[in-house]
């Protein structure tokens, strides 16, 4: 069991902004900005592979929503909505989540990383990716 499906199912201490029959969004544990939830499908899904398409509407329409109240409420300027699938990519809970991070006027983050620049055959790339539709 995972410690999303503890909070879900009450097992575990969590701090409930909000739910509906298919989302809970709660405060994580160590929040990194004024306002940061998590945003959790009832259901257990390991990432955005398993999950299906029905729950993770739910999960978008729970996104929206809340960046919306957060936006009222807080008086956020913006949003970031981030999210990670396998290990490779950094998921560190193997629980489907999106993190929501409310964003102010020189607030100092900076959710959105500096990638290097790559160098690839966009003609090759594009093809990889048509045969796998």
């Amino acid at each position: 069991m995972y410690i999303f499906c503890d909070i879900v199912s009450r097992q575990s201490p969590a701090d409930i902004i909000w739910e509906n029959d298919d989302v809970v969004c709660f405060f994580p544990r160590k929040p990194e900005a004024y306002g940061h939830c998590l945003i959790v499908p009832r259901r257990h899904f390991d990432n955005i592979f398993d999950i299906d398409d029905a729950t993770l509407k739910q999960v978008a329409c729970a996104a929206k929503y809340l960046s919306a109240v957060l936006k009222k409420s807080l008086q956020a300027r913006g949003v970031n909505l981030l999210h990670a699938s396998g290990r490779a990519a950094g998921q560190s809970v193997g629980h489907f989540h999106l993190h929501l991070l409310p964003r102010y006027a020189d607030d100092g983050l900076n959710a959105w990383p500096c990638l290097p620049k790559v160098k690839f055959n966009r003609e090759e790339l594009l093809q990889k990716i048509k045969c796998g539709l």
